[in-house]
């Protein structure tokens, strides 16, 4: 709607997980980084936990473009929470086998242990990827994700697993030494500093086309403490302040119209 009035090709502030609006962040590139040397260096399991709504889908997307199709085989389990039987359904399933649904636990095992030599056999590696896995709340469903760490061969894992989640997730994971001493890499991602954040906002205005700057400095200053550098709150006042600006036809977006917008969201 207001993307032809600021001379943008489309809306820069949308909270969904496009990788090209990625902002890379020193602590963001550190992230990516032990993602892949995880991967790529056969250390078998990582955690990667971060604040509620700073770019942890994104990171993984980012991620997974990273990544040759033709050399890696990799399930994302996005919605987690799921009992023992089903996650070795899901997995399966992800992997391209319809397991029939009278199967054991063993069976399931067994399939999946022969997945997991066929992609070693074909010289591809095998990622699973569970993300929001604070969200698992059964402890045998924990014990199961530990387990798929089992497979392995002499000198190599079959499966690399990264678990993705909310701060809380670290502390399930605190409960669980067997599980914890198996993460070989560890990684939180922390809220934007202030540097950061006027970075971040400059980044997707550019990479939406912008030509000038579009907020003012006082106007970036009130957007750094409202979102407290949490990029998905500062996606959605940054939104509506392009929206409103756009309704009274303003030249620029300064810190009169941000303030309202916070006060609009906050009412």
């Amino acid at each position: 709607m207001y993307e032809e009035y600021w001379g943008l090709l489309e809306k820069p502030f949308m909270n969904t997980p496009d990788s090209k609006y990625l902002y890379f962040s020193k602590q963001h590139e550190e992230a990516l980084t032990r993602m892949l040397y995880t991967i790529t260096e056969d250390k078998g399991a990582m955690l990667f936990t971060g604040e509620y709504g700073c770019g942890k889908t994104l990171m993984t997307r980012a991620l997974l473009e990273q990544l040759d199709p033709e050399r890696f085989d990799i399930a994302v389990l996005p919605h987690p929470n799921l009992k023992p039987l089903e996650l070795l359904y899901e997995i399966l399933y992800q992997f391209g086998y319809e397991a029939p649904k009278h199967l054991n636990k063993t069976d399931l095992i067994h399939l999946l242990n022969d997945c997991l030599l066929a992609n070693k056999a074909k010289g591809r590696s095998t990622i699973i990827m569970v993300d929001e896995a604070q969200m698992v709340t059964d402890p045998l469903t924990l014990e199961e994700i530990r387990l798929l760490l089992n497979f392995q061969q002499e000198k190599n894992f079959l499966i690399t697993l990264i678990l993705i989640g909310q701060p809380e997730l670290k502390d399930t994971i605190e409960e669980l030494p067997q599980l914890g001493q198996r993460l070989a890499v560890k990684y939180h991602l922390n809220h934007l500093t202030k540097e950061e954040t006027k970075n971040y906002i400059r980044h997707r205005l550019e990479v939406a086309g912008a030509q000038h700057e579009l907020f003012t400095s006082r106007a970036e200053d009130v957007l750094v403490v409202a979102s407290e550098g949490i990029p998905r709150v500062l996606n959605n006042i940054a939104d509506m302040s392009l929206m409103v600006g756009y309704g009274q036809k303003s030249p620029i977006i300064d810190d009169r119209i941000v303030s309202k917008v916070v006060k609009d969201i906050e009412a």
